[in-house]
């Protein structure tokens, strides 16, 4: 589902114009990634929890050169399912 569809699909739910559904979708968006940076979690019961991850840093390859590299050590957002959502799968 790309973000135009889920506008499209919220608006026609909730009976909202389209810009309404548009900008509430926006600021819930927003407002999981404001709470994600400062609290490093986001969790929605039914659904499940977003939470920051640290992959270490390790060894690989350049593709085009085929020589080695370290990748460096980065945060990402990880997701885990909640059991509702696992069973619906």
């Amino acid at each position: 589902m790309t973000k135009a569809e889920l506008i499209d699909t919220v608006a026609k739910a909730t009976r909202l114009p389209r810009k309404s559904a548009e900008t509430a979708i926006e600021v819930t968006f927003e407002q999981i990634a404001r709470s994600i940076r400062k609290d490093k979690r986001f969790w929605m019961p039914g659904f499940g929890t977003f939470t920051v991850r640290r992959r270490c840093a390790r060894k690989g390859f350049n593709p085009r050169t085929n020589s080695a590299m370290t990748i460096p050590a980065a945060r990402t957002v990880g997701f885990r399912p909640g059991p509702e959502l696992k069973k619906g799968i």
